[in-house]
């Protein structure tokens, strides 16, 4: 049994949402996490300014 036509389209618009999701978020949750847990014992502190200016 195949699907609809709309049902497809409406597959193929979730999927188009969470590709764009995953790219342009990727990296953001990234650094979000990185920055959240801190610096390992034995390095400088994190600080918004350590991380552009370097």
């Amino acid at each position: 049994m195949g699907l609809s036509p709309i049902t497809k389209q409406r597959i193929a618009i979730v999927l188009d949402a969470s590709k764009f999701v995953f790219q342009w978020g990727f990296i953001p949750a990234v650094l979000f996490l990185g920055y959240r847990k801190g610096a390992d014992p034995g390095m400088p502190e994190l600080t918004i300014m350590n991380l552009l200016w370097q």
